[in-house]
């Protein structure tokens, strides 16, 4: 065997390609021999018999009917009659998404059906390339095909695979229109005046209610299609206004094509490279599909993106396909009657980015617009709204958020190194921040307006159910993290309560990709539909990343798993702090420490501490110790955490944040307040998150773009932790908070450190500083006590945006905070 892994490994390129030949010699020879063997009537029981034909057909089978004047039915009949019978058959593994496509685009159509759409006239679907028929049938998973369709349209030019579909509805027993036709020259219309026979019954279900299709899918059928610019140029007229197309296709295409396209819903996994590019391209080229970039690219430039998926078929080789679900790019949707219907959308929605008027010009007067102008600054347009701008002026669609179901989660570009940085990645599962801390000390009330750090969630979550305050604001510049913010509120938008449950208190779903699909996707935005869909899996198991799956499995190995198992159902304090020492003498022990804990992959990867924020830990401990050893930080820092929870704090009835840690999962009595049945029945309301705004970006970008004077709190949590003493990034972004904020505005920010040194950077930029907390030995500064101080910085009067002073670095690394010089400490 190894000598012929040898000569294998030797054999030079011209050799490989006379092996290929020889093999594919032999599979000519023995497809042959097996289709003229075998009689017709046994070919569909025999597996063997049915992909010898398929493989003869499509790669050995010579092609006809490619001459100008036979047309494409021609070679399309010569390419599918010797195998349209076994077609279904073989395509299952090949023509993967298909079902994902159906589900896709069945979530779209039945979220429209339950807000009132189809009251007066039931959708109408057209399958364009449906050739057998299967993608009509394999809907019925999602929805019951003969009562929820009013018609069904099924076009293909090939009468082989149309005579295969004309079997199988009359086998279900489905009325189904079977067109064979060029989908250049169909009209709907024609169609539909034939189904309803009468002119007045035409006219009263067709042309007064909604013309056109409510759904187009094309499976597989666009690669095949030589003039595909003519059928796509023809899909507008034939969709309505508020329809949907749906395309799952073969694809190949580079990421650089996509450079500076702010229109395609994302760019995840889109990338094929150079040698997935040759090899597919020339592939599939044997058989007449076409896999070069520009259908695709075509595709997205007729049509408002909803949703855009790039996927592998690793069963095949890796074949990359993708699902694309879209609308009319013109916003007109059957409410839209204004002429400048658009415009007014895009203003609209910036002014609820920004925290600007809306002033629309068809309503008010010019000199009253031109006022309102001159107190907007270019730089407090959203990145939305300029995007759009751009792609308005150079008439292409508007970037896809646009065209989503809600505009809660605002444009970003994916492509950005600051987003792919974090590796598609998010690194907090839940929110380390105490919201019952938040609510005492800023009191939000339902007229605020609140920007915080998104975090995974929890705490936005939290405000809009316990103050439901008219804007908030979510920040993360970590896509995943906003990603998981979404997928929370698209489960309380659209799963019962129980369900939710086991998605986030359980953190387990088997089913989770099904449910992502039919019941999710309408709520998600497409970088987050496409997110979730390549992560499926992660319901698969408990909560959590590296940090908590190591710290169970380290119980496990250690034998502590009954120790935490009793710990997590404590009913004292008392039984608690008799369990903790069992777990105490592992979990801070020494030895972990030096292996793991002190170690830089634990820091970030796991525990999510950056660097700068470890510097500060570790300044504090040396500072406190006399200069101590730098490795002692960690270990002491999470004593002084760990120990005063343990000892203060119920873990199985009131801090949700451990019990998680320690067990995986939340319970019934213990959990974020946005997992109860009193949450869900508020926040599964119509409505009840207009009010977010999800934004991808720096805090200090977003902060900038917000009117002056319009936020009253922003919670950022840590944030300020992440910069380095010698960034003038922290004077830049305390000077937009200053802006930002209303006159009594409050910034409320945790830090590792107990005098963090841009304290000082708050009040010579017009704050009023107050320490709120402390986490002194032996005491909690709230149920996590993950951090040793926390402030409130509240805006004062006395100052204009023009007064805030820039500090130079010098200035920068002396602001040490002496301990005089703080203020009384109020306990949280």
């Amino acid at each position: 065997m190894a000598q012929i892994l040898w000569d294998l490994s030797s054999m030079s390129p011209v050799s490989y390609i006379l092996l290929a030949v020889v093999a594919i010699a032999l599979l000519f020879v023995g497809s042959i021999f097996i289709v003229l063997s075998t009689p017709k009537t046994s070919a569909k029981s025999n597996g063997l018999v049915t992909y010898a034909r398929f493989f003869y057909a499509s790669f050995l089978k010579p092609h006809t009917g490619d001459g100008t004047d036979t047309g494409q039915q021609a070679a399309l009949e010569s390419f599918y009659k010797a195998q349209a019978d076994v077609y279904d058959a073989t395509r299952k593994k090949l023509l993967r998404g298909r079902e994902d496509m159906l589900g896709l685009v069945a979530a779209q159509l039945k979220y429209k059906s339950e807000r009132g759409m189809y009251v007066r006239r039931k959708p109408i679907w057209v399958d364009i390339g449906g050739g057998t028929g299967y993608n009509i049938e394999a809907m019925q998973a999602y929805v019951d095909v003969p009562t929820f369709f009013e018609k069904i349209f099924l076009v293909d030019l090939s009468p082989s695979l149309l005579q295969v579909a004309r079997r199988r509805f009359s086998r279900l027993g489905w009325d189904v229109e079977i067109v064979c036709q060029d989908a250049r020259t169909f009209r709907l219309e024609d169609y539909m005046r034939r189904f309803y026979k009468d002119e007045t019954m035409f006219r009263l279900h067709y042309s007064f209610t909604r013309t056109g299709a409510d759904l187009v899918t094309m499976s597989y059928s666009l690669s095949m299609i030589p003039d595909y610019y003519c059928v796509l140029d023809s899909l507008p007229s034939l969709l309505a206004t508020d329809g949907t197309i749906g395309v799952v296709d073969f694809y190949v295409q580079s990421i650089v094509e996509l450079s500076g396209r702010t229109y395609t819903g994302g760019s995840f996994n889109r990338h094929v490279t150079w040698i997935g590019r040759v090899f597919w391209r020339a592939w599939f080229d044997v058989d007449r599909v076409g896999l070069e970039g520009a259908r695709r690219d075509y595709l997205e430039y007729r049509f408002g993106t909803l949703k855009s998926v790039d996927e592998r078929n690793y069963l095949l080789g890796g074949i990359p396909y993708y699902i694309f679900l879209g609308t009319h790019r013109g916003l007109v949707g059957s409410d839209a009657k204004e002429p400048n219907y658009a415009q007014n959308f895009i203003e609209t929605l910036d002014a609820s980015c920004t925290e600007s008027p809306y002033l629309s010009p068809q309503k008010h007067r010019l000199d009253q617009h031109q006022a309102v102008e001159k107190t907007i600054s270019t730089e407090l347009r959203s990145k939305a709204y300029q995007c759009a701008v751009v792609n308005l002026s150079s008439n292409l669609p508007l970037p896809s958020m646009f065209y989503q179901n809600s505009q809660r989660r605002i444009y970003y570009d994916d492509q950005l190194q600051k987003h792919t940085q974090f590796n598609n990645e998010y690194i907090y599962a839940f929110t380390w921040e105490d919201p019952r801390a938040d609510h005492r000390l800023l009191k939000i009330r339902d007229d605020d307006v609140v920007l915080c750090v998104t975090s995974a969630g929890d705490n936005v979550l939290d405000y809009l159910y316990q103050a439901s305050p008219r804007r908030v604001h979510a920040v993360d510049l970590n896509p995943n993290q906003n990603h998981l913010l979404e997928l929370k509120v698209a489960a309380l938008q659209s799963l019962p309560y129980l369900q939710v449950w086991k998605l986030f208190g359980e953190g387990r779903f088997p089913n989770f990709r099904e449910v992502l699909i039919s019941k999710l996707s309408p709520h998600l935005s497409s970088q987050a539909c496409q997110y979730w869909l390549s992560h499926a899996d992660t319901f698969d198991s408990s909560h959590g990343l590296h940090a908590i799956k190591l710290i169970r499995w380290l119980f496990r190995l250690l034998g502590l798993s009954t120790a935490v198992k009793e710990l997590c159902n404590a009913k004292t304090l008392r039984e608690q702090q008799e369990i903790w020492p069992k777990i105490r003498r592992v979990l801070l022990s020494k030895p972990l420490h030096w292996a793991v804990v002190s170690t830089e992959w634990w820091a970030w990867k796991a525990a999510g501490v950056p660097p700068a924020q470890r510097n500060m830990i570790v300044s504090d401990q040396a500072e406190a110790a006399d200069g101590g050893l730098r490795g002692e930080a960690i270990w002491e820092y999470m004593v002084n955490t760990f120990d005063p929870v343990a000892q203060n704090t119920l873990i199985s009835d009131d801090n949700y944040f451990y019990l998680l840690c320690l067990q995986g999962k939340y319970s019934q009595r213990c959990h974020p307040q946005y997992l109860s049945p009193r949450a869900h029945r508020k926040l599964s309301q119509p409505g009840a998150f207009d009010g977010l705004r999800i934004h991808t970006d720096e805090l200090q970008e977003v902060i900038a773009r917000i009117a002056m004077g319009t936020l009253s709190h922003a919670v950022i949590m840590d944030s300020m932790d992440w910069f380095e003493p010698k960034d003038a990034q922290a004077q830049i972004q305390i000077q937009a908070l200053y802006c930002a904020l209303k006159h009594g505005g409050k910034v409320l920010l945790r830090s590792a450190g107990l005098r963090p040194w841009y304290i000082a950077l708050f009040e010579t930029n017009g704050f009023t500083v107050k320490r709120v907390g402390t986490r002194l030995p032996g005491s909690c500064i709230d149920r996590v006590n993950m951090y040793a101080s926390a402030w409130i910085c509240t805006k004062r009067e006395d100052m204009s945006c023009q007064d805030t002073k820039p500090v130079t670095t010098a200035t920068r690394l002396a602001t040490t905070v002496s301990r005089s010089s703080i203020p009384e400490d109020v306990a949280i």
